[in-house]
């Protein structure tokens, strides 16, 4: 369960980039294009691609926004790099490959889906809305992107086990808009047979020693305490 005190946290650090993203101007959002950003490419974040034959290890895929690419830090400091530590530690044969970008939302992560799993996955980790809930866009359309990224991922033979991390939206659209788009990831976790993971930045966000200047992007310690909170979920399962 996030504390209440957790979410005030959360939402002045997002507050404080929202006031950044004002005056800097928005990014813009990523296009549809036949190849993705270099942030998904399919070789592991902080791993070289092997020299001779094809990496051939199940893929556990991180499809996610600027938290998951590691804005900010050398890729072998954001969080999925050190989930490959974690399971390279436990002797678990599994290719770590981090597809997050930054600034995207979930009609992007939409977009480029099926690209992304052109390739086998095993374990498809979403982590996805945060930039929505910046915007203040409709709950109900960020719900339907995840779903449809849910769908996307059924659809493959086999189908990659789920993982769905949740996040919090800014007070400042009001209470009502706050429990509407907090509802949507343990709704689309239980019906999609997905574990949850409640919160990305549980014990990160609001501490500035875990944060860079901008108050929202961990710094390489905070993403080694989420690499320990995304472990927690993503072990079981392995």
């Amino acid at each position: 369960m996030i504390s209440a005190k957790l979410v005030a946290l959360v939402a002045l650090a997002l507050v404080s980039m929202a006031a950044t993203v004002a005056c800097r101007g928005a990014r813009p959002e990523p296009t549809a294009s036949p190849s993705p950003s270099a942030s998904a490419s399919p070789t592991p974040t902080g791993a070289a691609r092997p020299a001779q034959g094809a990496d051939n290890r199940p893929v556990i895929l991180f499809a996610g926004t600027s938290l998951t690419a590691g804005l900010g830090l050398d890729p072998s400091e954001a969080y999925p790099a050190l989930v490959q530590e974690k399971l390279d530690a436990a002797g678990l044969r599994y290719r770590v490959v981090n597809a997050g970008v930054s600034g995207e939302t979930s009609a992007g992560a939409r977009r480029r889906v099926e690209w992304l799993l052109r390739q086998p996955v095993a374990v498809l980790v979403v982590e996805t809305g945060a930039n929505d809930g910046l915007r203040g866009q409709d709950p109900e359309a960020t719900r339907a992107n995840i779903q449809a990224i849910l769908d996307a991922a059924r659809r493959h033979a086999p189908p990659p086990r789920l993982v769905l991390v949740a996040m919090e939206a800014l007070p400042n659209y009001g209470e009502a808009y706050r429990r509407r788009f907090r509802a949507i990831y343990p709704e689309l976790a239980n019906a999609n047979d997905a574990r949850l993971l409640p919160f990305l930045l549980e014990g990160v966000a609001g501490d500035p020693a875990l944060n860079q200047p901008d108050g929202i992007h961990p710094t390489a310690e905070g993403h080694a305490r989420i690499a320990e909170t995304v472990w927690k979920t993503l072990r079981p399962i392995l």
